[in-house]
This record gives C-alpha cells, structure tokens and sequence, in this order.
C-alpha cells in the first residue's frame, strides 16, 4: 500500500473513530454523569489520533486480510482498555464510577469500528509476503518457558517500576482502598501478564520485522497503546500529578515489556546465526 493511501485511510479510520465514541458516549455513557473537564476533547483527539496511527503502521505491515484483520485492530484496544478497567475496579474503590457502563462502552466501540478497520485496511488487493508466526515455530516446551518468562517478566517490570513511582502517588492512594501484594501478584500474573503476553504476539506476527527493528516497533506501539494514549485523557477521578506520574511509569515498563517479547519470541537474525555458526 502506498503511503498516501494508507495515510488517507487512517485518516477516515480517525474520524470513524471519533465518530463513534461520540455516538457509543451518547448511548452508554451519558446517563452516568461524570464532571466535565477543560481541554478534554482535545487530549481525546490527540489520543485517538496516536491509537490509530499505531494501529494503522500494523495493519499497513499486516500480511492479514479481511475480517482478521478488522478484529485485531478493534481487539487490541479492547483488551488493553478492558485490563485497565478491570487494574480500575482493583485500585480505584472510592471514586464512585459506574465500571459496568465503562466496560459496556469499549465493547460497542470495538464492534462498532471493526468494520471500519476491516473495509479501510482489510480488502487490499496488494500481496504481502508472510509474516513469521511466533507461536507455530516453536515447539510445545519452548512455548511453555518462554510464556512462563514472559508472565513473570510483566509482574517484575510492573512492580518494580510501580514501586519507583509509589512515593509520588502514595497520598492519592491513602484515600483508596488497596489490594493485598499477593492479590496483586496474582492479577498480574493470572490476568494482565498473559493477555499483554498475547497482544505482544499478536503485534510481533502482524509488524513482522526482526531483531533490533522488530523490538523497538513492538515496543513503542506496545506502549503506545497500552500506556501513553489511555493516561493522555485528562481523569475527573485521578489528579493530574499522579496521572502523569503514572504514565512515566506505564510507558517506561510497557516498552521494556513489548521489547522483549519481540526478542524473545520473534523471528532470529539469520545474519546472527550465521555469525554464531561461523563462530562455532
């Protein structure tokens, strides 16, 4: 595709976008009123506008076609919001949101914008050339340790960077009612780890790039989407300081997390294997 054309796409993908979260806000949101707040519509729309030029770099590289592809790109978004939501009924006890509406409003966005995404990006005419996969490569054992490193990899990189950032939040969570550490550990490690732990691969099978270039896509759509583009928004229920205390800590972890993941499970660098060999 070339890049005018995928430019001019994701253009209309962004207005679809905003469209519907306006139509899905009307529906589902409004009747819980929530305080309004200044310069939200244009956080909102600089948010949007980096969900959908990251999604549309993957769907752009994607060998997938059609409503595989529509569904990854309305799924990924889905799922880190939906987790995010769920860290929110966790943490955020006291702040009276109604969680239900918040939840029901992701799920109709997604359904409502893959359509868009599947008629914009998904019926190319163009052939690309498959992408290596990261899970159909590896034996059942190298798939077990390497998800076991990986899930244990997300709970160290989200506790140690949330530890860091604890003495510049602590006093907003004096008002909440915070989980015990093993209840906490065991989000992570049953819930958060593996689900990021799939939307990594599914990143990694979609970019298709390898080594160094292929870790540092993944890595900074990864946090792009996971940890940038949801603290933009400005937050009635979490004071700006915490907010942007939390997304240095998300971005940064998230990276390192994306990161990994496409080192340790994507496509070798055959230069690098010939080397080893070589070497050898």
């Amino acid at each position: 595709m070339k890049l005018s054309t995928a430019i001019l796409r994701a253009m209309l993908v962004f207005v679809a976008v905003c469209v519907i979260q306006a139509v899905a806000g009307t529906l589902v949101l409004a009747p819980a009123k929530s305080p309004s707040l200044p310069n939200a519509m244009y956080w909102m729309l600089l948010s949007n506008a980096l969900v959908v030029a990251s999604l549309g770099l993957v769907a752009t590289r994607s060998d997938w076609r059609g409503w595989r592809l529509g569904a990854a790109m309305a799924g990924i978004p889905l799922g880190i919001g939906c987790l995010n939501g769920i860290e929110g009924v966790v943490f955020l006890t006291n702040i009276g949101m109604d969680w239900r509406r918040f939840f029901a409003y992701m799920i109709v966005s997604a359904i409502l914008i893959m359509p868009v995404w599947t008629l914009l990006f998904g019926r190319r005419t163009d052939v690309s050339p498959e992408h290596f996969h990261p899970m159909a490569t590896k034996s059942t054992a190298e798939k077990i340790w390497k998800f076991l490193v990986s899930d244990v990899a997300y709970a160290f990189f989200y506790l140690g960077a949330g530890t860091m950032v604890f003495p510049y939040v602590k006093d907003y969570y004096a008002t909440q009612h915070l989980p015990a550490m093993s209840n906490l550990i065991a989000l992570q490690l049953l819930l958060r780890g593996p689900l990021f732990i799939v939307i990594c691969l599914v990143l990694v099978r979609m970019l298709g790039l390898r080594g160094l270039q292929g870790a540092l896509a993944v890595g900074a759509v990864f946090t792009l989407l996971s940890g940038v583009t949801p603290l933009l928004l400005p937050n009635p229920y979490m004071p700006d300081a915490v907010r942007w205390a939390h997304m240095c800590e998300v971005t940064s972890s998230n990276f390192v997390f994306g990161a990994m993941m496409a080192w340790l499970w994507g496509e070798p660098d055959p230069a690098r294997g010939l080397v080893l060999h070589q070497t050898a």
